[in-house]
């Protein structure tokens, strides 16, 4: 199988800082209020979860 992924990242494309900063401030915000004990990855898919 052939590999297309940019630099062994899957999405084919880097994460932006943006990205982590909207997360941020979803998660100090009142629309996660309910969110509890998750853990966020944010690599675009270069690690194996299971």
């Amino acid at each position: 199988m052939k590999n297309n992924s940019l630099g062994g990242i899957p999405i084919r494309r880097r994460g932006l800082p943006e990205e982590v900063v909207e997360l941020a401030a979803f998660l100090v915000s009142n629309r996660a209020a309910s969110i509890t004990g998750s853990e966020y990855v944010i690599d675009g898919g270069t690690l194996s979860t299971i």
